[in-house]
């Protein structure tokens, strides 16, 4: 009999999760590893429990949130993946999990054969693409490209485009990066524009992870 995938639930809303719990346990390939509150308590089981292949992770938990969570994943369980299931789907909190390793994001609402898929792809490819994340946003992350296209690329930029991109990382708004850089909300709008068009992205999750795959800002 082929190995189960083992997943490992973190979400502080009990109902949910056993919610989740029941639904894992439904899919054929698929085993509950173990359950946690949050980050925290998910860490402490590790200590006597193998690490699972996937993690089913809230944003939103008490002590050690989903984010937290996920940074300390990818300094110490680098294989593991992780699959964000999240009442929130802005841009900021979408950037950020990316950032820290989540290869697919979902929300809570997500009908039970959309989360079947996700732990399918994330399990058979590594990644989940969907209407939140992309497939060619997470292209800017996963592929390699070759030096010939990222100095073209990097070569269309204008100065003031590269810091715009770099504020577009942080958590400022438009109407603050404006201010940073001097200029008016309506010429911040206009390197927005120009960008998405330029870079082939669709919202400011693709111009900020095109920023992270090119060097342009550090995490």
């Amino acid at each position: 009999m082929a190995k189960k995938t083992q997943i490992a639930l973190v979400d502080d809303h009990v109902l949910l999760r056993n919610g989740l719990a029941s639904i894992v346990k439904s899919f054929d390939g698929y085993a509950v590893l173990m359950e946690a509150d949050n980050g925290k308590e998910f860490i402490e089981q590790l200590k006597t429990s193998p690490a699972p292949d996937i993690v089913l992770l809230d944003i939103n938990m008490p002590e050690m949130n989903g984010i937290e969570t996920a940074v300390w994943m990818k300094k110490n369980l680098p294989d593991t993946k992780i699959l964000v299931l999240s009442v929130m789907d802005t841009d900021t909190v979408i950037i950020s999990m990316l950032k820290h390793g989540a290869r697919g994001y979902i929300l809570k609402d997500s009908k039970p054969a959309v989360f079947k898929q996700a732990l399918d792809n994330i399990r058979d490819s590594g990644f989940f693409m969907n209407e939140l994340v992309s497939n060619k946003m997470l292209n800017y992350v996963t592929n390699d490209e070759d030096n010939a296209t990222k100095t073209h690329l990097i070569s269309q930029l204008t100065e003031n485009e590269i810091t715009f991109l770099q504020l577009s990382c942080t958590e400022m708004t438009y109407k603050e990066i404006a201010e940073k850089m001097k200029v008016s909300p309506r010429t911040i709008d206009g390197y927005r524009d120009h960008l998405l068009k330029k870079l082939n992205v669709q919202s400011r999750v693709g111009l900020v992870i095109f920023a992270i795959k090119y060097g342009l800002y550090k995490l």
